[in-house]
């Protein structure tokens, strides 16, 4: 017993013995790390120095730069991109406007001409364009596990690589690459903002992984497996604190929607400088289409718009459709079409189109759906313009530009009950409804018939309600929002 004792005492001088050491030399360690971060940021600011050439007037221009590895992409997000570096150069006379891209097969010029071919943005002054060589660094394919650590890991690298070749004075991520951040911030001495389309990770996919739901970013054996599901889960909530850890460096923080507003603010924490700026939407283009009451048709064509991608959910759209029609609940009505237009990507966009069409042979519906891929934007607007309902499945739409772009074109919108579409773009106008949401295959059936049961002075009512409340999704308010958003980082 005795022995046993001295043993134990032993052994905690021991480990006494090693602890101020230890804090010695870990204290030494970040000294050291301090300073070498300190030796960075200095070295940085002298290159940024050495960089930048003074303008016309003998005035160093304010650079504001945009990190958008892929600006010519020719989304969504591109647009954002293009209406922000055009309201800047409308408002800040002595700004040069600079953006970080991978599309190294293109030169600046074509991108601006992209950009003006498919937005109608004309910019009012040069942009310079910092080429970057390691994009393929935050590429999904690139991580076939633990795809978002791997990700946002690439893009610090890519960062890196960014700052070296271009020292902002402000530095905005407009893509969601929130671990670039602290980098620009803290190493490049540079005032930092975002626009989050979409948060990285969010509240709702870790609910995904502890209730063990299987969905397209949720694998079957995953769900299947209580040991992975936890092991998953703990991956989750590490990365979602580090996520809001290095999102809370931001001095201005934008979101797109009320929903991504909730996330942001949970896992961020930074609501004093959080505020939504929705994205601009072309809807002015839509408005051009004539809207009056219904004439008598033979036909009924429900249009869906959206890219061919997993969560998009058009199985959903086709089974509901299928559905409608076996229960006949239109009785003599006319017939129905459903017609699914969007973008392939890639080749695996196209093997989820042939396993649409597939689903459609197998529950009979063939003649019935028509497949329009990839096709002119006056087409597009055709098919709006013919169609009674559009219809959006997407669990979760952060925003839904294709929602507001249905209901500008004059369409009775059913989207789906979460997300932007819930919170932000189908709710009551002024005390009048603007269109109707379901939430799955019976609810989608049920709103379907209801529509089309309706009057089409009925239908108009609500197609003009609609109308009337998106223009608060237009150009014009978003520069507004987004001037207003941004000026912090230009005191």
């Amino acid at each position: 017993m005795v022995a046993g004792g001295l043993c134990l005492c032993g052994l905690i001088r021991l480990l006494c013995s090693l602890l101020i050491p230890a804090l010695f030399l870990s204290g030494i360690l970040c000294v050291c790390v301090v300073i070498l971060l300190w030796g960075i940021r200095f070295w940085i600011q002298q290159r940024k120095k050495q960089l930048t050439l003074a303008g016309r007037d003998g005035k160093r221009p304010l650079l504001v730069a945009f990190f958008h590895p892929y600006c010519n992409a020719g989304g969504g997000g591109e647009r954002v991109l293009w209406c922000a570096i055009r309201t800047l150069q409308k408002k800040y006379r002595n700004v040069t406007c600079v953006v970080y891209t991978g599309d190294r097969g293109v030169t600046g010029e074509e991108i601006v001409e992209g950009a003006f071919r498919r937005f109608s943005i004309k910019l009012t002054h040069p942009v310079k364009f910092v080429f970057l060589e390691k994009r393929y660094l935050v590429e999904a394919s690139l991580y076939p596990h633990f795809t978002l650590l791997g990700q946002s890991l690439g893009s610090v690298f890519l960062a890196w690589e960014a700052l070296l070749k271009c020292v902002p004075d402000i530095y905005i991520d407009s893509m969601g690459y929130a671990f670039t951040l602290p980098l620009f911030k803290y190493l490049g001495g540079c005032h930092v903002g975002c626009y989050v389309h979409y948060p990285t990770i969010s509240t709702d996919m870790l609910s995904v992984v502890r209730n063990q739901d299987t969905r397209f970013n949720n694998a079957a054996f995953i769900t299947n497996s209580p040991l992975f599901s936890r092991f998953k889960l703990v991956y989750y909530y590490f990365f979602a604190f580090m996520y809001g850890l290095v999102g809370s460096c931001s001095d201005v923080i934008m979101v797109n929607s009320s929903w991504t507003l909730n996330h942001i603010l949970s896992l961020w924490k930074a609501g004093a400088c959080t505020s939504i700026v929705y994205p601009p939407c072309d809807v002015q283009t839509f408005l051009d289409i004539p809207l009056e009451v219904e004439k008598s048709t033979c036909e009924y064509s429900i249009v869906s718009v959206g890219q061919f991608r997993p969560e998009k959910d058009h199985p959903l759209q086709i089974r509901a459709f299928a559905k409608l029609l076996k229960e006949k609940r239109l009785g003599q009505q006319p017939s129905l079409k459903l017609v699914l237009i969007g973008g392939c990507r890639n080749q695996q966009d196209e093997e989820r189109v042939d396993n649409l069409k597939g689903l459609c042979e197998e529950l009979g519906v063939s003649n019935n759906v028509t497949f329009r891929i990839n096709i002119p934007f006056e087409e597009l607007k055709r098919h709006l313009a013919e169609a009674t309902i559009g219809l959006h499945t997407m669990w979760n739409e952060h925003f839904g530009i294709g929602v507001v772009e249905c209901m500008a074109a004059g369409t009775v919108i059913l989207a789906h009950n979460s997300g932007g579409p819930k919170l932000d773009i189908v709710v009551p106008f002024e005390g009048h409804i603007t269109g109707f949401l379901a939430e799955n295959e019976d609810s989608y059936v049920e709103r379907m018939a209801h529509i089309l049961s309706l009057s089409p002075e009925k239908r108009l009512e609500i197609r003009e309600n609609a109308r009337r409340s998106v223009h608060r999704f237009s150009d014009q308010h978003f520069e507004e929002t987004f001037l207003l958003s941004v000026e912090p980082l230009f005191k």
